[in-house]
């Protein structure tokens, strides 16, 4: 059975983060392991509260996890602070780990805030650096590369910008556009689109967190990252389709659609 680990926050309603990507892992059929960043206090309406973990604590997990199960593939998702973000490169390196997925959470669906400012940088330089994906939507894109992304020319831009951040691919995520939601895949110097029709569901809590995973566990079988974010993107469209409407606000997924 081939092992995930996400690194990221717990979702205390279930719909995103951690729980997400236990649910998305599980459903895979491969086994789900969690190294969890911060507790947050949030449900389908929004954020209420953060607490993080400190970084020693996380750098433990991170231990306990590499020297007993070693992972086939890594996702990682909420990463608040500089501090947090340097313990995960250190340990990532020190076990050189590979198939690292890193969605760069910065927002939640329903608006809360997830990143502190000052560690947009430290995410740059120290996780891009191991990512053999990253997958920023069109707001975190835009954050990064401090221009509007408003078309898939402005998008392909923000690719090739991108790119030259990581050693690795490049995806943004085209849920945002108006029309579609193509995602643009930049990887190896080439660009591929991956068409979709947009699914008009309001429930799209924890998007960013299932495919990010989704993502980390076909590279875990081997597949090359196209194949992976091809089926990923599959995957993740049956959710949305499937239209769970739980919650009082943007519900989540049905991540067990397919079994």
């Amino acid at each position: 059975m081939k092992k995930v680990l996400t690194i990221a926050g717990s979702d205390c309603s279930g719909g995103a983060g951690i729980q997400a990507d236990i649910k998305t892992i599980t459903a895979h059929k491969m086994y789900a392991m969690s190294a969890i960043t911060a507790l947050t206090a949030q449900n389908t309406t929004g954020v209420y509260g953060v607490l993080e973990a400190t970084p020693e604590f996380i750098g433990s997990q991170l231990d306990c996890i590499f020297k007993d199960i070693r992972p086939d593939a890594v996702k990682i998702g909420m990463v608040s602070n500089t501090k947090i973000i340097e313990i995960i490169a250190d340990k990532l390196g020190e076990y050189k780990a590979q198939n690292i997925v890193v969605d760069p959470v910065m927002v939640s669906t329903s608006g809360g805030k997830l990143l502190n400012d000052n560690a947009i940088d430290a995410l740059i330089n120290y996780l891009f650096s191991l990512a053999t994906v990253i997958t920023p939507n069109i707001p975190e894109a835009e954050t990064l590369v401090g221009f509007s992304i408003n078309d898939r020319s402005d998008m392909q831009k923000a690719a090739e910008k991108l790119s030259k951040l990581t050693t690795g691919s490049v995806l943004i995520k085209g849920g945002h556009l108006e029309d579609s939601a193509d995602d643009l895949l930049f990887t190896d110097g080439k660009v591929f689109w991956l068409k979709s029709p947009k699914i008009y569901n309001p429930n799209t809590h924890g998007t960013g967190c299932t495919l990010s995973s989704a993502i980390a566990c076909n590279l875990a079988l081997g597949l090359t990252t196209l194949e992976s974010v091809k089926n990923a993107k599959e995957y993740i469209t049956g959710a949305i389709k499937a239209g769970l409407n739980i919650g009082r606000g943007r519900g989540p997924l049905n991540h067990c659609y397919n079994l």
